[in-house]
């Protein structure tokens, strides 16, 4: 009854092909944009900044460039944390070594040289599927690792290989409080939503579903396999580089190549599968999940220990969030393989009918 659409007429093809043609998805939408731009700064606290929403917003934005190349092209890709780490070193030099280098053009920058770096271990992609092409772009972490740890360049010659940025502002905004980097990371989260549901929507995007459902046939109906593929590998590079100069820049401010280890590779696969493959929404469910979970289970399962007279280690607490880590990977690949977004999608259905049986 509240979901309902009676009387939404579409009379042109510009109202038939927006983005949210429900009336009722666009203005949750945008109540959804104003709280977190204006309600959510007032209401949050530091340790809520830093522990929760800042990597909620970087992880979304990783988990929508992983979205775009395993959801919507079907290419497995476990050398997410290598893209991430291509931007964030690339981002940090061109920042440091460029004299007067603004923020926003370093990580684009970063997220372009990422892009080329993704293209680059994309090309296996033309051979070869499936479990091959995963331990074609596992490659590229260890190769990331290996680079980045031994090759004192990328890192400014920095003894430890450790590597710091500090002064982050942009257009005179200083960016050093947790509501300044909340803001921005949210401006930028936005805007990269708003192009990668553009893409996915257009001819591109139905190229990629293409070649994921039967790359064969794909290839008889006139879509060139080179091109779409490549091309997810570079926008979803892109994306993921971008988040990685976030995680480096805003949020961990100082960082070394074990920040981006092979572990933050199968987490961002992690959100994409329990966030839902081929859903722009899923990768919002999946980060939210990943990040929430640890938080609850360190603050949860002492309490339960508690109760039962048990004491719980923080390494029980590690090995308990991993085994529910599987548990979930398992129980969404057999029962719901399009995760989270697929029943969120399933609820919308339901509320066009209720309360009626019919």
């Amino acid at each position: 009854m509240f979901y309902r659409e009676n009387g939404q007429f579409k009379t042109t093809y510009r109202a038939d092909q927006q983005i949210f043609p429900i009336a009722q998805d666009r203005w949750a939408v945008l109540l959804i944009i104003a709280a977190a731009f204006i309600v959510v700064p007032m209401i949050s606290s530091g340790y809520m900044f830093r522990a929760i929403l800042i990597p909620f917003l970087i992880m979304s934005v990783a988990a929508l460039g992983v979205n775009v190349l395993v959801g919507y092209c079907g290419q497995i890709s476990l050398g997410s944390g290598a893209f991430m780490a291509v931007g964030a070193y690339a981002a940090f030099n061109f920042f440091v070594r460029v004299p007067g280098m603004p923020l926003l053009l370093a990580m684009v920058l970063g997220g372009l040289c990422s892009s080329i770096f993704g293209i680059l271990f994309g090309l296996p992609s033309l051979r070869v599927k499936g479990l091959y092409l995963a331990v074609a772009t596992l490659a590229a972490q260890f190769f990331s690792d290996w680079m980045f740890l031994r090759v004192k360049w990328f890192t400014n010659d920095a003894p430890s290989g450790s590597v710091s940025v500090s002064g982050l502002q942009v257009f005179g905004w200083q960016i050093s409080s947790p509501t300044s980097k909340y803001l921005f990371c949210l401006s930028i989260l936005v805007l990269l939503a708003l192009l990668a549901k553009n893409l996915v929507r257009g001819a591109i995007g139905r190229e990629w579903m293409a070649i994921r459902d039967m790359d064969v046939a794909a290839a008889v109906i006139g879509i060139r396999p080179m091109y779409a593929k490549l091309s997810a590998f570079a926008i979803s590079s892109f994306i993921v580089g971008m988040a990685g100069a976030m995680w480096g820049f805003i949020y961990l401010e100082s960082w070394e190549p074990a920040a981006f280890s092979v572990d933050l590779s199968f987490k961002l696969l992690f959100m994409v599968i329990i966030g839902g493959m081929g859903s722009i929404m899923g990768a919002f469910f999946g980060a939210a999940f990943i990040v929430i979970l640890p938080i609850f289970l360190n603050q949860f399962l002492p309490l339960i220990g508690g109760v039962l007279g048990i004491e719980v280690s923080t390494a029980g607490i590690s090995h308990a969030e991993l085994i529910i880590f599987g548990a979930l990977i398992v129980w969404f690949l057999i029962v719901e393989p399009h995760g989270l977004a697929k029943l969120w999608s399933i609820g919308k259905q339901k509320l066009r009918l209720w309360p009626f049986p019919h």
